[in-house]
Parts: structure tokens; C-alpha cells; sequence
């Protein structure tokens, strides 16, 4: 039994996802907060990122339902909106190895 089709709208909302999941930098920020709650210090520090360039990329995470955020004073913490986030990062993970597995194989012999 197939999923029913999506509809125009759904796929809008999809590709403007998966158009924030195609920056490699998002994707280091995404890792920072694989275990928690992060500062945007913290962010930095683990990213290596300009504080501008990682305001950026997290706003466009956060408007993306990607991330969420908290302030506490002057400071701001993001966090994953969900681990389905990672779920997706996996998924494509899982792929590439496959894919590396098969070219392995047909270049070896």
C-alpha cells in the first residue's frame, strides 16, 4: 500500500527543510547539538564558526522548525527541535556507507 501524495504546499514545506539541511555548516551546528542544549558560545567553540556566520545559519535552523531556542538574560540556548532531525542525517549516513560499499566492491575487482 503506497502513502497517499503529498500535496503542493507539503512539498513547499519539505524542500524549504531540506534546503536548510543543505549547508554543511548547519549540519556542524545540528552535530554541536546532538547532546543537548548549547549556548551560542558553546556553538561556536564546537563549530569554529564566526559568531555572525553561526547567528545566520541557526536563524535560518530555527525559522526552518529545525532547532528550537530559549534566552536566559543575554544569552541564547538552542536545542533540536527533535531527534528526528538526526534521524535524517542517519538515514543519509546509512546510505553514503552503502553506496562506498558498492564502489569499493566494483574497484576492487
Amino acid at each position: 500500500m503506497s502513502a497517499k501524495p503529498l500535496t503542493p504546499a507539503q512539498l513547499r514545506l519539505i524542500a524549504h527543510r531540506f534546503k536548510a539541511l543543505a549547508e554543511p555548516s548547519r549540519l556542524h551546528i545540528l552535530n554541536a547539538l546532538r547532546d543537548g542544549e548549547r549556548s551560542v558560545s558553546e556553538v561556536l567553540d564546537l563549530t569554529g564558526l564566526a559568531q555572525a556566520n553561526a547567528s545566520r545559519h541557526l536563524q535560518v535552523l530555527y525559522a526552518a522548525g529545525l532547532v528550537d531556542r530559549r534566552k536566559e538574560g543575554v544569552v541564547t540556548y538552542y536545542r533540536l527541535a527533535d531527534n528526528d532531525v538526526l534521524r535524517m542525517c542517519e538515514l543519509m549516513c546509512g546510505r553514503l556507507e552503502k553506496e562506498t560499499a558498492v564502489r569499493r566492491r566494483v574497484f576492487s575487482g
